[in-house]
């Protein structure tokens, strides 16, 4: 009786540890040795197309991305979600997504921004290969991954403060004989105060041996999951992601706004 209650407490106990968001307490940020490589603070009227492209225009999940859902002004980037009758891609609901047309292979990836509060709709900053799900290819993230910088998903999940919090994965394909399961690791999920009210700081130093995750400077998290960290060029995303399924009046909108994206090199 006493080893099943020790059980059933573990279980709980994890099931809380994956609900429950932990602040960010390792080393702070050292850029000793890297050089400012790219840098876009979106002073402008309109986006850089010639550091920048509209990615996965066109049906994405149950909407469209389209080059309309990005604007800039007033020296911020913005990416809506909202209900267009008559959208480049017909009626329905429309997003945006823009990735840089430079890639990289390591250095630090960085965003400071203010998430979208969500209903389904989510902020997100992550790498992407072009080959991260193929495991010929990927071969366990060396030869590509999906690199997750962070994701804000839980403004329509979670009540009050938890819906502050923000989380780190990898994905890549080929750590294990199943190749048709995509392979991840989630770093963790982390408190960020006033997530959708004020503006953060996100990046990822992406090294030979690792990834580290931090947040307004503060390391959140680490890993070399998979073979080995990508050694293949990766693109920078900025999008506001659309959802599976929607279930929203037709006059929602929601903005995801960013002040800057700055890219160091070693």
């Amino acid at each position: 009786m006493f080893q099943k209650l020790i059980a059933w407490i573990l279980v709980i106990l994890g099931a809380m540890e994956a609900l429950l968001p932990v602040a960010p307490r390792g080393d702070q940020l050292d850029l000793d040795g890297y050089t400012l490589a790219f840098e876009d603070e979106f002073d402008g009227d309109a986006l850089d197309e010639t550091a920048w492209y509209y990615r996965a225009s066109g049906l994405r999940r149950c909407g469209c991305n389209a080059p309309s859902q990005v604007r800039v002004e007033d020296g911020k980037l913005i990416l809506k979600a909202e209900y267009r009758t008559e959208g480049e891609y017909g009626e329905g609901w429309y997003s945006g997504m823009i990735g840089t047309r430079q890639k990289y292979t390591n250095g630090y990836f960085e965003i400071t921004c203010r998430c979208s509060s969500g209903k389904g709709f989510w902020s997100a900053f992550w790498m992407q290969s072009d080959h991260s799900y193929e495991p010929e290819i990927s071969q366990g993230g060396v030869g590509g991954a999906e690199i997750d910088i962070f994701e804000a998903q839980e403004a329509s999940r979670l009540p009050g403060l938890l819906a502050n919090s923000v989380t780190s994965t990898v994905y890549c394909n080929g750590t294990d004989a199943l190749d048709d399961r995509i392979d991840r690791k989630r770093v963790g999920k982390f408190f960020v105060k006033d997530l959708y009210t004020e503006f953060h700081t996100f990046g990822c130093l992406w090294t030979e041996s690792e990834y580290v995750f931090y947040i307004d400077g503060v390391e959140s998290g680490r890993t070399s999951f998979g073979k080995g960290v990508s050694t293949a060029p990766e693109e920078v995303i900025v999008s506001l992601e659309i959802p599976e399924e929607i279930k929203l009046s037709t006059d929602f909108t929601t903005e995801f706004v960013v002040d800057s994206v700055r890219i160091w090199s070693k």
